[in-house]
């Protein structure tokens, strides 16, 4: 990464546009797996070396803030409980617009994401805002239901309002090799999305290996993913930074061979600005800067966001504030 982490004033409207081939209709099984078949193998020895070696690259003071207000931008605010009140859910709208009410330089969040029943709420409390409302969908997070189910899960969403969908893939269907049923539902739901964007949950914990990770990459984009997303974070393993370059590589690779520029989302375990930062210097080097946008690059991270706020209050007055001064929510 350069002195600075890209220039974010130009790069949040300069995703590049590639003139290439558009991707490939699937139409059969067939195709489809001798498609990803022909993908290479990962180097597992290579991407965690890789990965080890950008860690050790520093952010600057200069660019420090830069890169802290760019996360901040990036976050996408969740709350996916049983417990989850429409109070909360305001609570969260307005932290979402305003993440630190004193400080009214500190951008707002990229997006809210609740569960459907919960997204009329959110949409009315960010009305005017530039902060989408996310809904997960299709069964969250197990992603095990009928497709009956996992539509209707869908349309409630978007009948309400909501602006983005993520979707979890079944996982079984995926480690058994019935990879047409996986992409035929991420066509279906791409369909009954409409104008929303569709994020596509891999889980990459649960995908045991590199190869997997990438080959469900590619999978989901050609099906029509306008953002592939790391976990639901609700597994024990769940964003890691070699995975993040395996997928980094994954929409690098599918934008230079049919011009189409998908998002990559990293969700659970994050929690500290300098993983965060850490993370956008991967994304620089691997996908470039036209990926340092929360257009095309998310943090599904609530917890980050206090600590982007702490570190950034430390580089105005010197001094470290405690995580407990800013709202819990």
């Amino acid at each position: 990464m350069k002195s600075k982490v890209g220039d974010h004033a130009q790069n949040i409207n300069n995703v590049v546009t590639l003139v290439s081939s558009p991707a490939p209709r699937i139409d059969s099984e067939t195709h489809l797996v001798a498609t990803l078949k022909a993908l290479p193998g990962v180097d597992a020895v290579g991407v965690e070396s890789r990965v080890a070696k950008l860690a050790t690259r520093s952010v600057k003071t200069s660019a420090k803030k830069e890169a802290l207000d760019l996360a901040v931008s990036m976050v996408d605010l969740t709350t996916l409980e049983g417990a989850d009140t429409p109070q909360k859910v305001r609570s969260l709208c307005t932290k979402a617009m305003f993440p630190d009410p004193r400080d009214q330089s500190v951008p707002a969040v990229a997006a809210v994401c609740v569960y459907p029943d919960l997204v009329a709420l959110a949409k009315d409390v960010l009305k005017g805002s530039t902060v989408k409302v996310a809904s997960v969908a299709t069964a969250f997070p197990s992603g095990r239901a009928s497709m009956k189910v996992k539509l209707a899960d869908v349309e409630e969403a978007v009948f309400a309002g909501a602006d983005e969908i993520d979707m979890v893939i079944d996982r079984g269907a995926f480690l058994s090799g019935q990879l047409g049923l996986v992409y035929e539902e991420i066509v279906a739901v791409k369909e009954a999305c409409g104008t929303a964007h569709l994020k596509v949950i891999l889980e990459t914990g649960e995908l045991v290996t590199y190869d997997n990770v990438r080959k469900a990459s590619w999978l989901a984009m050609l099906a029509g993913a306008d953002f592939i997303k790391t976990s639901t974070g609700k597994v024990s393993v769940s964003s890691t930074r070699p995975v993040a370059l395996v997928m980094l590589e994954a929409v690098r690779d599918f934008a230079d061979q049919y011009g189409q520029n998908v998002g990559v989302k990293v969700a659970g375990g994050i929690r500290a600005s300098k993983d965060a930062i850490r993370y956008l210097v991967l994304v620089n080097e691997t996908a470039g800067s036209s990926w340092l946008s929360p257009d095309l690059f998310r943090f599904g991270a609530s917890s980050l966001l206090n600590d982007l706020l702490m570190q950034r209050q430390k580089l105005a007055s010197g001094v470290y504030v405690r995580s407990d001064e800013f709202s819990a929510d």
